[in-house]
């Protein structure tokens, strides 16, 4: 069995004005895992992240990181954010600093780590993310990609054992969709826990291995992506589209032909529509 990172357990928050945003929560999230939170705007996944890393304290409910339950107070909250890095959805959340490499060493310099150190965590990060040839332009002087890649570069600085990324590829154009998951694919072969919120379901078919869907602050469902995207009624339910591969298998059972729907991936589904051919 692998071993659990980060745990939520029967977590629910209610905003100051009333709103109820999360609803008796419950995930597991396993050392090295690749997951994705999806579900619509406004189904909780931003407030539940929140949550990852000390940001926002359950209004009941509780998480646990490494089998620890999480408290509030200043010492703990330091050692979660140094275990657990968010990358925000707008990444100008994120960047403040006159220049980059200021930018991605102002977590490292809050740990209170020497000069060497952190100027060697930001030369390996800026490295990893393909962006050290920026590292003394202005953060807001670069496209929206690469502003996406340098806060992802602010947070592997931190050496996180998991990263959390709220809508990692919103507004990136595909070039910049391809750079990001390429980064998150070789973090988490390194060893790093990755965890995505998005409601693009082409983009999570292509990296998650396992996905919770979130909708309305209540957790609908959890599998892996053959049973979260072969279910149509599921995705009906929580407001997503499937995958044009599903829509596809499903068109032709819908015709008449015996096809397996929970077949995903564009390979997959040439060979169920070989099997078609030959008989």
């Amino acid at each position: 069995m692998n071993e659990s990172h980060l745990s939520v357990k029967n977590l629910s928050y209610t905003y100051p004005d009333g709103t109820r945003a999360l609803k008796n929560v419950n995930m597991e999230i396993f050392k090295g895992e690749k997951v994705a939170i999806m579900g619509p705007n406004g189904a909780g996944k931003s407030t539940l992240f929140s949550h990852f890393n000390g940001l926002t304290e359950p209004t009941s409910g509780y998480l646990e990181l490494d089998g620890k339950k999480m408290e509030y107070d200043k010492k703990t909250l330091l050692e979660i954010r140094q275990k657990v890095g968010i990358v925000f959805q707008d990444p100008n959340d994120q960047l403040f600093a006159p220049t980059v490499k200021e930018d991605v060493a102002f977590g490292p310099m809050n740990l209170g780590l020497d000069y060497e150190e952190v100027e060697k965590r930001v030369n390996e990060a800026l490295e990893l993310v393909g962006m050290k040839k920026f590292k003394d332009k202005t953060p807001h002087h670069l496209s929206g990609g690469q502003q996406k890649r340098v806060a992802i570069a602010g947070i592997i600085a931190m050496r996180p054992e998991i990263m959390i990324l709220d809508e990692p590829t919103a507004g990136l154009d595909p070039q910049g969709v391809d750079q990001v998951l390429t980064i998150l694919n070789n973090l988490n072969k390194d060893g790093m826990s990755i965890v995505i919120s998005s409601h693009d379901i082409e983009m999570v078919n292509g990296f998650a291995e396992k996905i919770f869907v979130l909708y309305e602050g209540e957790l609908l469902a959890r599998g892996d992506k053959h049973e979260i995207f072969s279910n149509k009624e599921l995705l009906k339910k929580a407001h997503l589209k499937a995958p044009i591969t599903t829509e596809i298998l499903y068109k032709l059972k819908e015709k008449g032909f015996d096809v397996d729907t929970t077949k995903i991936n564009i390979d997959e589904v040439i060979d169920e529509i070989m099997k078609i051919k030959k008989s």
